[in-house]
C-alpha cells in the first residue's frame, strides 16, 4: 500500500498526543494536514478566564509548521453547541448526568469534523486518542452490508490503548462501524511517557505542554457557574437520610431479597462497595469474567418488571413535622423540625440539577467524621439527598437498564438479542476499573446486573462494556 496517496487529516488541538500522532503519520509516508477545531467562544465560563485555545491554535500550528504538513482551522462551535452544550443543559435540567466529552467524540471530532475534512480531500481522520483499531474480514451475512457482490464489508475492533493509565476507548464508546473505518489512532500503541520522549527528541514545541483538563473545548470550568448560563438557581432543603431508612423502604427491601434469592450456595453479597482508604480507590470486584455470583437460571426467570424494579433507584420520600418550643429566659416561641430517626434537614442548596450522584464537593455541611455524598437528587421536588460515608447504603446498587432506543453496538455483528445473556466487564466512568457484569436483553431494554456494588450509578452516564481489551458497545444509563 502506497501510503503517501492515502490523505489523512489529524486533529491537531495543540497538546502533546495529537502532535506525536501527527509526526508519527508524517514518518510513516501518509500524505497528511493538519486540521484545528475551534469549539467554544465564551471564556467567561472558564476557570482561567482567557482564550486557552487561542494559545492552543498558536502551538498547534508552530507543530505543523515543524513537522511540515498544512495547517488550516475551523469553526465548529455552532454545532458545538446545538449538538453537545445544548444536549447537556437539557440532561442536567432533567437531573440526569450527561458525559459531553461522549457527546463531542460522536458528534463533533468525528462527524462535524469528518465532514469537514472530507471537502479537503481527507480519506482518514486521525486522534491523539490512546485507543486502538483492528480490522478483520467480514463474514458473509454478518451485518447485512456488502462492500461488494461477493465479498463481505470488513468488520472494524476498537481496542484498549496500550497504556492503562491512559486507555480512552470509554470516550470513544459511541462510535460506529462507518466512524472506525474511516479513523486512525497512530499512539493507541504506545504509553504515555514514550508519546512525552518522541516529543521530545522530535523537538516538538507541545513536548512539555501539559494535557488539558475539564470538558472537552470548553476547559477547566466550574459546573455549577457553567450550567446557570441556562438554569435558574432555586434554593431547596439538602436531607441526610439515615441507616433506618432502608429497613422501612419497600423498594430497598425487595432489591436485597430478590439479590439474595438469585445466589448460587454457599455465596454471599456485600451490599455496599468497598473502599481501600489506603488507596483512596473504589475497588473493583476482584473476580475473573466467568465466575457470577448468581445463578443464570434464576436471573433467565426473572420477568421484565423484575428485572426494571432491580434496576429502579430508590425514590426518597422523608417528611418533616414541625413543632413550637419555647426558648431562653424569655421563652420566645420558635419552631423546629421534630426528630426523625430516618433522615433530617442539614442544609441548603442552589438546585438539584447543579448536582450529581456520588458527589462529595460543593456540599458545604459540616459536623460528620466521614466524608458526606450525594445519594440522590429530585429536580421536581429540588431536593438532594445526602449519606455519611463510603459504605452509605444510597451509594451503591447492583443493578441498571439501558433503554433500547440507547443501545449502541459498536460491534453490531455481536449484538445480544432479546432472552439473550451474556457476562461482560463494564465501567460506568471513565478510568473505573472493569467490573465483572452479566448483561440481559429483554424488549424492555438491556439490563446490566454485577456482580458487586457499584457506587454512584447516575441516570445520564454511559455504561460501556468490553470482552477482553474490546469495547463492543455501550448506553445511556
Amino acid at each position: 500500500m502506497d501510503k503517501s496517496k492515502i490523505k489523512v487529516c489529524i486533529g491537531l488541538s495543540g497538546g502533546v498526543d495529537s502532535s506525536v500522532a501527527a509526526y508519527l503519520l508524517k514518518q510513516e509516508g501518509y500524505d497528511v494536514f493538519a486540521m484545528f477545531m475551534q469549539n467554544w467562544h465564551d471564556a467567561d465560563t472558564t476557570l482561567h478566564g482567557d482564550c486557552e485555545w487561542e494559545e492552543d491554535r498558536f502551538v498547534a500550528e508552530m507543530v505543523a509548521r515543524k513537522i511540515g504538513i498544512p495547517f488550516y482551522f475551523v469553526d465548529l462551535s455552532k454545532q458545538y453547541r446545538q449538538r453537545v452544550v445544548d444536549y447537556m443543559f437539557d440532561e442536567y435540567a432533567k437531573g440526569r448526568t450527561p458525559n459531553p466529552d461522549v457527546l463531542c467524540n460522536r458528534e463533533i471530532k468525528f462527524d462535524a469534523f469528518w465532514e469537514v475534512a472530507r471537502k479537503y480531500g481527507a480519506d482518514y481522520v486521525a486522534t491523539g486518542h490512546y485507543c486502538q483499531v483492528e480490522e478483520i474480514p467480514g463474514q458473509a451475512g454478518n451485518d447485512g452490508v456488502m462492500a461488494g457482490p461477493d465479498r463481505p464489508s470488513p468488520i472494524y475492533r476498537i481496542l484498549e490503548g496500550a497504556d492503562p493509565n491512559k486507555d480512552q476507548t470509554y470516550f470513544l464508546c459511541q462510535l460506529t462501524q462507518e466512524q472506525l473505518s474511516r479513523t486512525l489512532f497512530p499512539i493507541g500503541h504506545l504509553t504515555k511517557p514514550e508519546v512525552r520522549r518522541i516529543a521530545k527528541e522530535a523537538e516538538l514545541p507541545s513536548a512539555e505542554k501539559k494535557d488539558s483538563q475539564g470538558i472537552c473545548f470548553v476547559g477547566k470550568v466550574d459546573l455549577p457557574t457553567f450550567l446557570k448560563q441556562k438554569l435558574a438557581s432555586v434554593e431547596g432543603d439538602v436531607v441526610e437520610v439515615y441507616d433506618p431508612y432502608y429497613a422501612t423502604d419497600p423498594l430497598y427491601v425487595w432489591q436485597q431479597e430478590t439479590l439474595t434469592g438469585l445466589l448460587k450456595p454457599g455465596e454471599s453479597l456485600e451490599r455496599t462497595v468497598r473502599y481501600a482508604p489506603e488507596e483512596k480507590v473504589l475497588t473493583s470486584d476482584g473476580k475473573p469474567l466467568g465466575i457470577s455470583p448468581f445463578r443464570e437460571e434464576a436471573i433467565a426467570a426473572l420477568s421484565d418488571r423484575d428485572l426494571a424494579r432491580l434496576a429502579t433507584p430508590l425514590h426518597y420520600d422523608l417528611q418533616f413535622e414541625t413543632e413550637t418550643y419555647r426558648s431562653g429566659k424569655h421563652h420566645i416561641r420558635k419552631t423546629r423540625y421534630k426528630e426523625n430517626p430516618c433522615g433530617r434537614i442539614v442544609g441548603r442548596h442552589e438546585g438539584a440539577q447543579f448536582y450529581t450522584i456520588g458527589q462529595r464537593k460543593g456540599l458545604g455541611i459540616g459536623g460528620h467524621s466521614e466524608p458526606v455524598f450525594v445519594i440522590a437528587t429530585d429536580t421536581e421536588e429540588n431536593r438532594i439527598y445526602v449519606g455519611e460515608g463510603h459504605h452509605h447504603k444510597g451509594l451503591s446498587r447492583f443493578c441498571l437498564r439501558v433503554a433500547p432506543e440507547e443501545i449502541h453496538w459498536i460491534r453490531p455483528d455481536l449484538a445480544l438479542e432479546p432472552g439473550e445473556m451474556r457476562r461482560h466487564r463494564v465501567r460506568i466512568r471513565y478510568r473505573q476499573p472493569l467490573q465483572s457484569a452479566t448483561l440481559i436483553m429483554r424488549e424492555s431494554g438491556l439490563y446490566i446486573l454485577f456482580d458487586a456494588p457499584q457506587r454512584g450509578i447516575s441516570p445520564g452516564q454511559f455504561a460501556v462494556w468490553y470482552t477482553g481489551t474490546e469495547m463492543l458497545g455501550s448506553g445511556v444509563i
